[in-house]
C-alpha cells in the first residue's frame, strides 16, 4: 500500500464513520433509550459487520451484484424493508431502559453486524473504498488491510454517537421529549433510504 493510500484510508474511514447514516442514527437512539453499556454489542456489531462487508467487496462481491441485477434489487428491497422496520421500532419507543414498552431492546451484536450487509450507506462506502484502494495484484491482503484500518477508526468514531445519545438521557427523561425524539430519529432513519431509492 502506497504512502498516499496509508494517509487517505484513515481519513476516509473517519469521515464516513463519523458522518450521519442509518447505523449512527440507531446508535444515537440506542444511547438515549438504553445507555452506553447496553449499546456496546451494537457498536461492535457495526464495526465487525462493516469490516467483513469491506473484505467481501474487495474480493469482488460488488461486481457480482452488478452483474446480477435481480440480486441487487432483492438486496435493496430486503434492506429497505428492514430499515423501515427498525425506524418504526425506534419511533414507537416511549420509555428508556429495560422498562421500555413493548419489550424493546437495543440491537444485538449479530443484528447490527448483519444490518451492515443491507445498509445502503455501508454498501456505497465499501464499494467506493475498494474500487479506489484495493490492489488487484494482492486483493485479499489489500482488502484485509483496508478493513483493519477502517475497523480501528470506525470503533471510536461511531462510539461518539452512542455516547452523545447517553449524554442526552437526562434531558430526554421527560416522556414527551423522549416521544418526539424517538419519532424524529425514526423518521430520520426512514429518510436515509432516499439515496438508495434514487438509484
Amino acid at each position: 500500500m502506497s504512502s498516499t493510500t496509508l494517509l487517505a484510508v484513515p481519513a476516509l474511514a473517519f469521515v464516513t464513520s463519523i458522518s450521519p447514516g442509518p447505523s449512527n442514527v440507531m446508535l444515537l437512539a440506542s444511547g438515549v433509550n438504553f445507555g452506553f453499556r447496553r449499546t456496546i454489542p451494537q457498536i461492535l456489531g457495526i464495526t465487525i459487520g462493516f469490516s467483513t462487508l469491506l473484505v467481501a467487496a474487495g474480493l469482488g462481491l460488488g461486481a457480482v451484484l452488478r452483474a446480477v441485477p435481480p440480486l441487487e434489487l432483492a438486496l435493496k428491497v430486503v434492506g429497505g424493508a428492514y430499515l423501515l422496520y427498525l425506524a418504526w421500532r425506534i419511533a414507537s419507543a416511549r420509555s428508556m431502559g429495560p422498562e421500555a414498552a413493548g419489550g424493546t431492546r437495543p440491537l444485538t451484536f449479530l443484528e447490527s453486524a448483519a444490518f451492515q450487509w443491507i445498509n445502503p450507506k455501508a454498501w456505497v462506502v465499501a464499494l467506493t473504498v475498494m474500487a479506489v484502494h484495493a490492489d488487484p495484484v494482492a486483493p485479499m491482503a489489500s482488502a484485509m488491510l483496508v478493513a483493519a484500518v477502517f475497523a480501528l477508526v470506525n470503533l471510536p468514531s461511531i462510539s461518539v454517537w452512542a455516547a452523545f445519545g447517553t449524554a442526552m438521557r437526562g434531558f430526554l427523561a421527560d416522556p414527551a421529549r423522549l416521544k418526539w425524539f424517538n419519532i424524529g430519529m425514526g423518521l430520520l432513519l426512514a429518510a436515509s433510504l432516499w439515496p438508495m431509492l434514487r438509484t
